[in-house]
């Protein structure tokens, strides 16, 4: 049987793995915590619930412009030039569904075979697979430092006559690494520079902690005419608790939107009107719901780096934004012979606690796993728990998950 060399290139997600067998062992009543999600737990804003309600309730539901209803592409132009500072045009904007659509047709629309596209490790786990559905070749960068926090000169140091692009994410999945705005004023003038494409995905951007602020990348931009190659994509997912909605969209050059537009007509044509119409009501209504999601994670987070702190040897950088922890198990990773993967399917097996292995978004060295601070806080006491139990000889050697008593036989 014969297959595309794409098509044959593209791994499978070991993440998915992992969350299809937890899926499973949940509807068989297993108790299992999930600190391996990707999605806030809060319910979607009422603004964004009544909105796409009344769409559906008028009956009127109908195909869309391949980029937009005009109604969505207002609401990310206002939403652009509140939190950007920065006055776009509808064409320079175009909707999809979800921000991995938007960065997905941004790549098909610049990206020739084997040409290279950059991005900071540890790296959201798709960006390889998309740069490879282009025909392009993926090029993590390790910061030198060992870090989680890149500098100019790790990214210089891999740029060819073949690079593309370069894909910045901060706050960064899976670290919650913000990076500093010197780094990203650094960035946006070296691709201007030299003439590459800078991505800067920012669906985090409002998920930040510590007073922090978010970072306009448009503010060290010199060139902001058409010929810009400046990207930026962002989305309801993350901030309005929105992830099922699949809304996200970029702003770009005009030609950029233009062919970027072309590609997803022939893909998905628009995304559904109903979800766009709830898209509208939660970037236009009251915007107190990313407030108090921010601040839910962020005591999240300090929950999370008061348990881990618990443990001997673990180490970690305190998650700056996002929702996600990046931990280094390594001191107890000799049984798992360093594999995360494996770690992560024990811990599956033995107290039920989903997680996300390190090697899924690049990590090479330690034993990492992404733990997730979207859920409850009893998820996450409860789940540092079990991973303890697991983990750690000093732990006690008895543990109770719900009535069901267990006892540690193998430390």
């Amino acid at each position: 049987m014969s297959f595309s060399l794409i098509g044959k290139s593209i791994a499978q997600s070991a993440t998915l793995k992992l969350n299809e067998i937890a899926a499973i062992l949940r509807a068989k009543g297993e108790p299992i915590i999930h600190l391996g999600g990707g999605e806030p737990k809060s319910k979607a804003p009422m603004d964004a619930i009544l909105s796409a309600a009344s769409l559906l309730n008028s009956g009127e539901i109908r195909y869309t412009p391949a980029d937009g209803i005009p109604a969505l592409k207002q609401a990310i132009i206002r939403y652009t030039e509140e939190f950007y500072e920065r006055k776009v045009e509808p064409e320079n904007v175009i909707a999809s569904s979800g921000a991995k659509q938007s960065i997905m047709v941004a790549l098909q629309a610049i990206v020739n075979p084997q040409e290279e596209v950059i991005f900071p490790a540890p790296y959201w786990v798709s960006y390889p697979e998309m740069v490879k559905l282009c025909g392009g070749i993926p090029v993590p960068v390790y910061p030198e430092d060992g870090s989680f926090y890149p500098r100019l000169k790790d990214i210089e140091q891999v740029v060819t006559s073949y690079t593309k692009a370069i894909i910045i994410n901060s706050p960064n999945n899976p670290t919650g690494a913000m990076y500093s705005e010197d780094f990203i004023a650094e960035i946006v003038e070296f691709c201007e520079k030299r003439n590459l494409y800078l991505i800067m995905d920012d669906i985090y951007h409002r998920l930040i902690f510590d007073g922090r602020k978010p970072i306009n990348c448009y503010k060290y931009a010199k060139d902001l005419s058409e010929n810009s190659k400046l990207i930026v994509v962002n989305g309801v997912s993350k901030q309005y608790a929105m992830t099922g909605f699949r809304i996200g969209w970029a702003i770009g050059n005009k030609k950029l939107i233009e062919i970027m537009t072309n590609i997803q007509s022939h893909q998905t044509s628009g995304p559904s009107v109903v979800v766009q119409a709830a898209a509208v009501g939660a970037l236009n209504g009251v915007q107190s719901a990313v407030e108090n999601l921010r601040q839910t994670l962020e005591n999240n987070r300090n929950i999370m780096v008061e348990r881990l702190n618990a443990f001997d040897g673990v180490k970690f950088t305190i998650p700056d934004g996002t929702f996600y922890c990046f931990a280094d198990f390594g001191a107890y990773g000799a049984r798992y012979n360093n594999d995360p993967t494996k770690m992560a399917y024990d811990l599956l097996e033995r107290v039920r606690v989903a997680t996300v292995p390190g090697n899924e978004f690049g990590m090479k060295t330690g034993c990492y796993l992404r733990l997730s601070t979207c859920g409850s806080v009893k998820d996450i006491t409860e789940g540092i728990e079990r991973i303890k139990w697991v983990l750690d000889p000093n732990s006690p050697n008895e543990l109770y998950i719900g009535e069901r008593k267990l006892v540690r036989d193998w430390l």
